[in-house]
């Protein structure tokens, strides 16, 4: 019997992923593109982990069942940490990646080539009926490119550039991303958990 797993997420390039991962452990993962009838939750947390907790709980409260939620993002060195929890939103109300790129670029333009170290962060929450919710959190080390490189993937991964391969997050296959990126490294966390609830 395949067992479901439920993402509160509507982003398209995140559920891809999250699809990729589990599939090889028997899971079909729906997210709420599936659902419309679920309202998106307001991410009003201050962190990556007030944010992932609340979509968690409050999916799983409404469906009844084991929910798993991403809040993930950038953090640049020379910005200070931001866009952080802002990473979605940071060039206005609407998600826009190109626009959010372009605000990043912008306030980097002056800073040299070594100065440019960030990081993607992701907190995975999982939630459900009768359990304590729980969090995991991963990260992926790099640095902004000056520029756009590469097709792939989705939101900041064309400007970050990953120094050990020499390519940017937009240039790795699905499968070279999992293995290294942050949401890969925090799935792995996740997974001895999930068979907690098998």
């Amino acid at each position: 019997m395949t067992k479901k797993v439920i993402i509160a997420t509507r982003n398209q390039g995140k559920a891809k992923e999250f699809q990729n991962m589990f599939a090889p452990h028997g899971y079909e993962v729906q997210t709420l593109l599936d659902m419309p009838q679920i309202d998106d939750v307001e991410e009003t947390g201050t962190t990556f982990e007030e944010n992932a907790i609340l979509k968690a709980e409050t999916v799983a409260k409404e469906l009844g069942v084991l929910v798993i939620a991403d809040d993930s993002g950038l953090a640049i060195d020379a910005l200070e940490g931001r866009p952080g929890v802002y990473s979605a939103r940071y060039a206005g109300e609407e998600k826009n990646d190109e626009a959010n790129m372009d605000k990043v670029l912008a306030e980097l333009k002056d800073v040299p080539g070594g100065e440019r170290n960030a990081r993607f962060h992701c907190v995975l929450a999982i939630a459900g009926p009768h359990m304590e919710t729980r969090t995991v959190n991963g990260t992926c080390e790099g640095q902004i490119l000056q520029e756009r490189r590469g097709s792939n993937g989705f939101g900041y991964d064309p400007i970050f550039f990953i120094p050990s391969l020499g390519r940017s997050m937009a240039e790795l296959t699905q499968e070279e991303k999992s293995r290294i990126s942050h949401r890969g490294n925090a799935l792995e966390k996740l997974r001895p958990m999930i068979k907690d609830f098998d």
